[in-house]
């Protein structure tokens, strides 16, 4: 028997239905006839219209499943497109062997391959790792490597509204707003709020999901790519928890898989909370080995001239194995002044964000908390770099200049003496904090620049100089006047404190 996928019922049961209230409306329009002494041509005028927008109403409905189902072909994704168009205009005139050297197989790889194509069931995702760590280029790769045949991608924004438009380019979905029906609607499609609309648009995506897992036997992959952009309020929060519902849904169906992506750390913590069948991968740094043999790879894959060895190393050990930044000294003609201005601008840019401001006024007190607080971790994370390298040339053993220190997240708060600003400095991209709970600098470009400024000549003066005018500040606030009015020369005030001895029972 065939069956309509749409409304869940069989075909001839739809028949039937659709006889029984066209032989209701013939009976409802003969009656109103006799009343109105309507002509039999009006009559049936008014009967093919209502059939024909029954007819139009399904056929909608059925076409808007049906392009839901075309996003997920193979070469429709959009992101794809558009990355790809991207890296051919990179790579034109180079070399046709050196193009496959563009990017290094990561160890990651292997289980993002099979997270995009499908092969895992019964769980969802949580990409998170320091931003320009590889994350979108894992996702990218795999999906190239099916043609995107089953995958959407989209980014994640602020404003709930344009991440409604986002979902419906994705998913090829207008939201009723290409309908015809709209010109018969007093209300309009929006008044609900984009939340709502977005619901709509996933309750659309299982049920073409079930038809998809039917033909094809594995699960569509919806990729959610930068969540920490979702504002962390009430309205981002709430955006959060329906996503994570539909995923938690899906992967218990085995019909969508869904994966998350975040530079932040904090989208994490607030889904681990309702999380039975998430499973978090971390993306970080290349090691001091892989990101030499990276370096010199791109180099080689854009004509560039090669550098010996012990450049190499140098640059490395500035930048450390953040493949954003490596891919920016390999476009660079000279790599090492390349790397120390990335360096300097990194100072720069750290002390506009926490710089200390001695004999500071009380109107910058709350920055100049935030900012000693960060320094504290900053400097804990300077020693800790030098003593491990001391430790490794005392010992004899091998030293990797791209090891970032790590410090356990509870142990940051009693440094920093403040649980409020780790969120903060981690959304600023100057700490990063990992899946184990263990925090460190966001990059080595970071760890030099506060090395730099730590290691300078009064610097723990100056530090400590900023915290004790914040306790006088502090004091200050804390510190009340009295005023005593209608004084005359002369007039003596006297002022008596007395305090009893407690008494034994």
């Amino acid at each position: 028997m065939q069956s309509n996928p749409f409304s869940g019922v069989t075909l001839q049961s739809t028949l039937y239905v659709y006889q029984t209230f066209l032989g209701w409306l013939t009976s409802i329009t003969l009656s109103f006839r006799c009343h109105c002494f309507l002509p039999p041509r009006a009559t049936h005028t008014l009967i093919s219209v209502f059939l024909g927008g029954v007819a139009y109403i399904s056929w909608y409905k059925q076409n808007v499943l049906d392009k839901i189902e075309k996003a997920f072909d193979s070469g429709y994704d959009p992101v794809l497109a558009l990355a790809d168009f991207g890296e051919e205009a990179s790579v034109m005139g180079l070399a046709k062997g050196n193009q496959s050297m563009k990017h290094l197989r990561r160890k990651e790889q292997d289980c993002v391959d099979d997270i995009i194509k499908g092969n895992t069931r019964g769980h969802y995702y949580f990409l998170v790792g320091p931003k320009g760590g590889g994350k979108s280029t894992l996702i990218l790769d795999a999906m190239r490597s099916i043609n995107a045949e089953g995958v959407s991608v989209l980014d994640a924004h602020p404003d709930l509204e344009v991440f409604r438009l986002r979902l419906g380019k994705a998913l090829n979905y207008e939201f009723h707003e290409d309908s015809q029906t709209l010109l018969f609607q007093r209300r309009d499609p929006k008044e609900a709020g984009p939340a709502l609309d977005i619901e709509r648009a996933l309750n659309k995506l299982e049920k073409v999901a079930l038809r998809k897992a039917k033909k094809t036997g594995r699960p569509l992959v919806l990729v959610f790519n930068n969540v920490q952009h979702f504002n962390n309020d009430e309205d981002g929060r709430n955006m959060l928890l329906l996503l994570q519902q539909k995923a938690e849904a899906w992967a218990a169906g085995g019909i969508v898989t869904t994966v998350f992506s975040s530079d932040d750390f904090w989208p994490c913590l607030l889904m681990h909370k309702a999380a039975n069948r998430m499973h978090v991968l971390t993306v970080g740094d290349l090691s001091f080995e892989t990101a030499r043999h990276a370096l010199g790879h791109m180099r080689l894959a854009r004509n560039k001239p090669q550098a010996d060895q012990s450049t190499i190393d140098r640059i490395v050990t500035l930048v450390g194995g953040r493949l954003s930044y490596l891919s920016r000294m390999a476009r660079a003609e000279d790599m090492l002044e390349g790397a120390r201005d990335l360096v300097e601008w990194e100072r720069e840019w750290l002390l506009s964000q926490i710089g200390l401001i001695p004999d500071c006024d009380d109107d910058v007190m709350d920055e100049q908390k935030w900012s000693s607080c960060s320094w504290l971790l900053l400097r804990e994370f300077v020693r800790m770099y030098k003593e491990h390298q001391k430790e490794c040339q005392a010992a004899g053993l091998p030293w990797d200049p791209t090891k970032l220190p790590s410090i356990p997240y509870g142990r940051c708060r009693q440094i920093m003496t403040r649980t409020d600003f780790i969120e903060e400095l981690d959304k600023s991209n100057i700490i990063s904090i990992g899946v184990k709970l263990d925090v460190r600098p966001d990059s080595m470009l970071v760890l030099h620049a506060a090395r730099e400024v730590v290691e300078e000549e009064g610097f723990d003066d100056l530090l400590q100089n900023v915290r004790d005018r914040i306790d006088e500040i502090e004091s200050l606030h804390r510190t009340r006047e009295i005023v005593f009015k209608d004084l005359n020369a002369g007039d003596k005030i006297r002022l008596q404190v007395e305090k009893g001895s407690p008494r034994l029972q």
